[in-house]
């Protein structure tokens, strides 16, 4: 069986499943926009300040045979967002924005398809917002469709997050989601049509696919992995003599439960301090501006320092509202910085609860407080739940994601006469 594994920009996942793939014999190809490999000019040059860009496309050498990139339209994208080229990036009718890039390297991991068949590949995996092409292609070509869906399916995030716009109307700009146009929506439900086999990587996003209004292939819940644990976490005192020292890490959207976030925060006053790291959804929003100047606000950072910065904070908060699974947990998990975060994440799916993390009602900023302030009682709490988080991370790397990912497709039934025609 050869799968063929697509996907524009390749983050931690993608890695994850490519290399378990390649390492359980199964990967065909693997197709991405750029891709660097160690001790290559290339990765070399990613050294350079301007050109550090491409260190983030760094993968593993024993993918290089097997990988084809298509650089063109992302490369361009890159530049014209660095330049501030707004209009060229302009969601979904830029000529450089996201949706360009997926719909573009889309067309071309489609026109290969047939040639990949021809060379014995069985199926194509793909992901959301970049599968159609691939998926109509690889029908005519006899191939399984494999499909990722990273995030909740779009028609729950709108019956969830509509009340959020209604309710509090002045963080509705960040709720970007609802600027999709009909056709990138029609898309997504094609992509979703076409799939013989759906992956996720939470029960929560499982359970957003019953809102699809037809029938679907079937689902399996894979979670993702863990980044590597440090060997040495030191927690620095509290005891109430300093503010409990607060990290969020995520794009500033309502959709992630900022608004929760920023209200619990201000009832608890001076025993808490925030630091924000992540990029406005909107420009246009004053109350995120307003709710930013209180605190420290970081808009990136390469991926080393987020995970140093959550060493040097006591708790992650992540509230989010809608969440397909929500990396940061496991990231910070892995560095002993414990997290509370809602159902609606694939926290259900790692944390038990007051043992490695903390689960709190989505939308509530009254639960976030009290699960603050408990800390704030008990900041002992604090050392034995980061301790066992970090061990729930050494239990799960990200090679066991990709072994149990080889293994779900390898069991698959008839993946070389796909068992979901054409609907």
């Amino acid at each position: 069986m050869g799968i063929v594994v697509a996907h524009p920009t390749g983050n931690a996942n993608v890695r994850a499943a490519a290399s378990g793939l390649n390492e359980a014999g199964l990967l065909a190809e693997f197709r991405t926009c750029i891709a660097t490999f160690p001790d290559t000019w290339l990765d070399a040059c990613g050294a350079w300040g301007p050109l550090a860009e491409l260190r983030r496309r760094q993968f593993d050498a024993g993918l290089r045979p097997k990988t084809h990139t298509w650089p063109w339209r992302e490369a361009g994208r890159a530049l014209a967002t660095k330049a501030g080229f707004t209009s060229l990036t302009t969601h979904e009718v830029g000529c450089l924005s996201v949706d360009a890039v997926y719909q573009s390297f889309d067309r071309y991991v489609a026109a290969n398809l047939a040639e990949a068949a021809q060379r014995g590949a069985k199926a194509v995996y793909a992901y959301e917002d970049g599968a159609q092409f691939s998926f109509q292609a690889a029908k005519q070509a006899n191939l399984a469709c494999l499909y990722d869906l990273p995030i909740g399916y779009w028609r729950a995030a709108r019956q969830l997050l509509e009340s959020e716009r209604l309710l509090k109307p002045e963080w509705a700009a960040t709720l970007t989601g609802f600027q999709d146009s009909d056709a990138k929506l029609a898309r997504k439900d094609d992509e979703l049509h076409l799939a013989d086999y759906i992956f996720v990587a939470s029960q929560f996003t499982a359970s957003t696919l019953k809102a699809y209004p037809g029938a679907l292939a079937p689902v399996q819940v894979i979670p993702y992995g863990f980044p590597s644990v440090p060997a040495n976490r030191e927690y620095a005192a509290f005891a109430g003599r300093r503010p409990l020292r607060l990290l969020f890490v995520g794009g500033l959207s309502q959709r992630k439960g900022i608004a929760e976030l920023f209200a619990a925060v201000a009832a608890l006053g001076s025993a808490v301090e925030l630091t924000v790291v992540g990029q406005k959804a909107s420009r246009n929003c004053p109350a995120l501006d307003a709710a930013l100047s209180k605190h420290r606000w970081i808009p990136t950072l390469p991926h080393a320092d987020i995970l140093r910065i959550m060493q040097a904070h006591d708790v992650l908060l992540f509230p989010s509202l809608f969440e397909g699974f929500g990396l940061v947990i496991t990231e910070a998990m892995s560095q002993g910085t414990p997290v509370i975060t809602t159902e609606r994440t694939a926290g259900p799916d790692l944390i038990e609860q007051d043992n490695n993390g903390w689960l709190i009602e989505a939308g509530s900023a009254n639960a976030l407080q009290n699960a603050i302030e408990a800390l704030i009682r008990r900041p002992t709490m604090i050392v034995q739940v980061g301790r066992a988080a970090m061990e729930t991370a050494r239990e799960r790397p990200w090679a066991v994601y990709g072994q149990e990912l080889a293994q779900a497709i390898q069991a698959l039934p008839t993946v070389t006469a796909p068992k979901f025609a054409p609907r």
